[in-house]
Protein backbone atom coordinates (compact mmCIF):
# COMPACT_ATOMS: atom_id res chain seq x y z
CA UNK A 1 0.00 0.00 0.00
CA UNK A 2 1.42 3.61 -0.77
CA UNK A 3 1.35 5.72 1.90
CA UNK A 4 1.59 8.78 0.16
CA UNK A 5 -0.44 12.01 1.36
CA UNK A 6 -1.09 12.94 -1.95
CA UNK A 7 -4.02 11.22 -4.24
CA UNK A 8 -3.32 12.94 -7.85
CA UNK A 9 -3.76 16.39 -7.04
CA UNK A 10 -5.91 16.38 -4.30
CA UNK A 11 -5.54 15.24 -0.43
CA UNK A 12 -5.46 11.82 0.79
CA UNK A 13 -7.28 10.42 4.19
CA UNK A 14 -3.38 10.10 5.17
CA UNK A 15 -2.75 13.82 4.21
CA UNK A 16 -5.76 14.89 5.98
CA UNK A 17 -4.54 13.26 9.09
CA UNK A 18 -1.32 14.67 8.50
CA UNK A 19 -2.93 18.28 9.16
CA UNK A 20 -5.23 17.09 12.01
CA UNK A 21 -1.65 16.10 13.96
CA UNK A 22 -0.21 19.91 13.12
CA UNK A 23 -3.79 21.10 13.92
CA UNK A 24 -4.16 19.44 16.81
CA UNK A 25 -0.84 20.22 18.33
CA UNK A 26 -0.67 24.03 17.31
CA UNK A 27 -4.20 24.13 19.01
CA UNK A 28 -3.16 22.44 22.04
CA UNK A 29 -0.42 24.37 22.44
CA UNK A 30 -2.13 27.61 22.55
CA UNK A 31 -4.46 26.24 24.96
CA UNK A 32 -7.60 26.56 22.89
CA UNK A 33 -10.16 23.97 22.04
CA UNK A 34 -11.04 24.14 18.04
CA UNK A 35 -13.06 22.45 15.96
CA UNK A 36 -11.27 20.86 12.95
CA UNK A 37 -12.61 20.19 9.18
CA UNK A 38 -10.55 19.52 6.35
CA UNK A 39 -11.63 18.62 2.84
CA UNK A 40 -10.01 17.56 -0.26
CA UNK A 41 -9.94 19.59 -3.19
CA UNK A 42 -13.13 18.71 -4.18
CA UNK A 43 -14.89 19.75 -0.95
CA UNK A 44 -15.41 16.10 0.51
CA UNK A 45 -14.83 16.12 4.18
CA UNK A 46 -11.72 13.73 5.04
CA UNK A 47 -11.48 14.77 8.54
CA UNK A 48 -13.12 16.17 11.65
CA UNK A 49 -13.28 16.54 15.91
CA UNK A 50 -14.83 18.51 17.91
CA UNK A 51 -11.70 19.08 20.76
CA UNK A 52 -13.78 18.82 23.98
CA UNK A 53 -15.00 22.61 25.39
CA UNK A 54 -15.65 24.24 22.08
CA UNK A 55 -18.26 26.67 21.27
CA UNK A 56 -21.45 24.88 20.91
CA UNK A 57 -22.10 26.18 17.36
CA UNK A 58 -18.46 26.35 15.91
CA UNK A 59 -18.85 22.93 14.33
CA UNK A 60 -21.39 24.58 11.73
CA UNK A 61 -18.49 27.45 11.11
CA UNK A 62 -15.98 25.24 11.15
CA UNK A 63 -17.42 23.08 8.11
CA UNK A 64 -18.57 26.19 6.40
CA UNK A 65 -14.89 27.98 6.66
CA UNK A 66 -13.66 24.63 5.03
CA UNK A 67 -16.06 24.55 2.18
CA UNK A 68 -15.44 28.22 1.79
CA UNK A 69 -11.86 27.67 1.27
CA UNK A 70 -12.45 24.80 -0.44
CA UNK A 71 -14.68 26.98 -3.25
CA UNK A 72 -12.26 29.61 -3.41
CA UNK A 73 -9.16 28.67 -2.90
CA UNK A 74 -7.73 30.98 -0.39
CA UNK A 75 -7.54 31.94 2.73
CA UNK A 76 -10.82 32.82 4.95
CA UNK A 77 -11.56 36.80 5.43
CA UNK A 78 -10.38 37.60 2.11
CA UNK A 79 -13.68 37.99 -0.04
CA UNK A 80 -14.35 41.15 -1.58
CA UNK A 81 -16.54 42.97 1.05
CA UNK A 82 -18.91 44.76 -1.53
CA UNK A 83 -19.52 40.77 -2.37
CA UNK A 84 -19.91 39.25 0.65
CA UNK A 85 -23.25 39.19 0.35
CA UNK A 86 -24.39 38.30 -2.68
CA UNK A 87 -21.75 35.40 -2.69
CA UNK A 88 -23.48 34.15 0.86
CA UNK A 89 -27.20 34.52 -1.16
CA UNK A 90 -25.91 33.01 -4.51
CA UNK A 91 -24.69 29.68 -1.97
CA UNK A 92 -27.64 29.26 0.06
CA UNK A 93 -25.67 30.53 3.07
CA UNK A 94 -23.44 28.07 3.40
CA UNK A 95 -20.38 30.60 2.19
CA UNK A 96 -19.05 32.23 4.96
CA UNK A 97 -15.98 34.86 5.08
CA UNK A 98 -14.40 34.65 8.76
CA UNK A 99 -10.92 33.93 9.57
CA UNK A 100 -10.00 30.40 10.40
CA UNK A 101 -10.21 28.51 6.93
CA UNK A 102 -6.87 27.53 4.72
CA UNK A 103 -6.55 26.34 1.36
CA UNK A 104 -3.42 23.64 1.49
CA UNK A 105 -1.24 24.60 -1.84
CA UNK A 106 1.71 22.31 -2.86
CA UNK A 107 3.19 22.99 -5.69
CA UNK A 108 0.69 25.24 -6.76
CA UNK A 109 -2.04 23.10 -6.67
CA UNK A 110 -5.06 23.41 -3.91
CA UNK A 111 -5.45 20.04 -2.62
CA UNK A 112 -7.27 20.68 0.31
CA UNK A 113 -8.32 22.90 2.72
CA UNK A 114 -8.81 23.34 6.46
CA UNK A 115 -11.77 25.38 8.68
CA UNK A 116 -10.99 25.92 12.31
CA UNK A 117 -13.35 27.00 14.89
CA UNK A 118 -14.21 28.24 18.32
CA UNK A 119 -11.22 30.55 19.53
CA UNK A 120 -10.23 33.68 17.83
CA UNK A 121 -10.03 34.72 13.99
CA UNK A 122 -6.20 34.98 14.53
CA UNK A 123 -5.96 31.57 16.54
CA UNK A 124 -7.59 30.18 13.63
CA UNK A 125 -4.80 31.69 11.03
CA UNK A 126 -1.99 30.56 13.41
CA UNK A 127 -3.40 26.82 13.22
CA UNK A 128 -4.27 26.95 9.41
CA UNK A 129 -0.76 28.10 8.96
CA UNK A 130 0.69 25.72 10.68
CA UNK A 131 -1.06 22.48 8.91
CA UNK A 132 0.04 24.07 5.48
CA UNK A 133 3.49 23.86 6.50
CA UNK A 134 3.24 20.39 7.87
CA UNK A 135 2.03 18.64 4.32
CA UNK A 136 4.14 20.55 2.39
CA UNK A 137 7.37 19.83 4.73
CA UNK A 138 7.31 16.13 3.36
CA UNK A 139 5.44 16.17 0.09
CA UNK A 140 7.30 15.66 -3.23
CA UNK A 141 6.06 18.00 -5.81
CA UNK A 142 3.00 16.79 -7.80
Amino acid sequence: MIESTLAKDSLSHRGSLRVFHADMNVAESLSVAQNIAITDDGGNLLSFVRMEGTKLLSKETAISKVMTTTSIRQAMGQLNPTLELELIVAAGGSLINIEGGQALIVANYCVGATGVDSGTGQQGIVIANAETAALISEEPEL
